[in-house]
């Protein structure tokens, strides 16, 4: 017998697509998609991001045409991550037999695993908004410890929309304490150099690298790139940074527990004299805005952790 009223059909909520995650075929980096386009790219070694692209494809980082992605040498470009040394190391210190910016960018880091952001239930939502993805590098990976500590190191890269964050925890796994410095060594793209300003930086005063470390004071203006320029400033992380072009917005960066901020660019010359620069004008196509803590010493008590941590935002 037909039933007079048939009960109503169960509303199924469409399947919201999800981040993509994928490992190369020679394990040597992991590549994240979003639904929405934006596509980030880690290599394993040093962890260095190498590339974050938006949605239509626009790449927001520079990578030098000469880099090595190989492992046989740090990468010119991307994001390298600097520690537990800022520079070439100090002689009489700890970290005195590490090579320059220390062993993080050039040890092969362990993949952990990714997270996403929940999806959206607002109508017409693309998906997951955000996903992070977990690197790993402790004492025990290193082949050659000339750093006589133990820590244990977990790098996050969060890729979202229209941001891109990059955090670092340090845990000393150790009994005793020690120091050490951390910087996001981030080479940003931009069009063109001669016409890119960096706002946010016109009250605080810096130390000239390429005047063997001469303190500047503040400038009172945004912050040009007219020669080769190697700059560390030392300004409070709730000081938001914002690099422009032609006056237009393009990046803004947000610092957490980075309390300095190092301005480069190797303009002709120096772009010249470095093998694994390249193209010759690639000086014109980038600007690095590093956020981290370098003009001192973190000291870190045996057991305890320290989190620190950037968030570019495209505007």
């Amino acid at each position: 017998m037909e039933r007079s009223k048939k009960p109503a059909a169960i509303p199924v909520s469409p399947i919201q697509p999800t981040p993509q995650v994928s490992i190369s075929d020679d394990n040597s980096r992991v590549t994240a998609n979003l639904p929405t386009g934006e596509r980030v790219d880690v290599l394993l070694y040093g962890a260095t991001v190498i590339s974050w692209k938006s949605a239509n494809g626009q790449e927001n980082l520079f990578l030098s045409s000469k880099a090595h992605l190989d492992g046989s040498k740090p990468v010119r470009g991307g994001i390298p991550l600097v520690f537990p040394v800022f520079g070439p190391p100090i002689a009489e210190h700890p970290t005195g037999q590490l090579p320059q910016h220390g062993f993080a960018r050039t040890s092969r880091w362990e993949y952990l695993g990714k997270t996403s952001s929940e999806s959206s239930s607002l109508p017409n939502s693309k998906g997951d908004a955000s996903v992070k993805l977990d690197f790993g590098l402790s004492n025990s990976m290193l082949p050659n410890r000339k750093w006589d500590y133990d820590f244990n190191l977990t790098y996050s890269v969060t890729l979202s929309q229209d941001s891109l964050e990059t955090s670092l925890a340090v845990r000393n796994t150790g009994s005793s304490n020690y120091d050490f410095q951390i910087l996001f060594h981030s080479y940003l793209a931009v069009n063109d150099i001669t016409t890119t300003t960096i706002a946010g930086l016109e009250k605080a005063a810096f130390k000239d690298k390429t005047q063997g470390g001469e303190q500047i004071e503040p400038a009172g203006k945004p912050v040009s790139i007219e020669s080769e320029t190697d700059r560390v400033y030392t300004i409070a992380p709730e000081q938001g940074i914002t690099v422009l072009e032609q006056g237009t917005k393009r990046y803004e960066v947000t610092r957490d527990m980075l309390s300095d901020v190092v301005v480069w660019n190797p303009w002709i010359e120096k772009g010249k004299s470095m093998a694994d620069f390249g193209p010759e004008e690639g000086y014109k196509k980038m600007v690095c805005v590093e956020a981290g803590s370098v003009s001192s010493w973190n000291t870190l008590e045996a057991g305890d952790t320290w989190e620190g941590g950037q968030r570019i935002k495209m505007l």
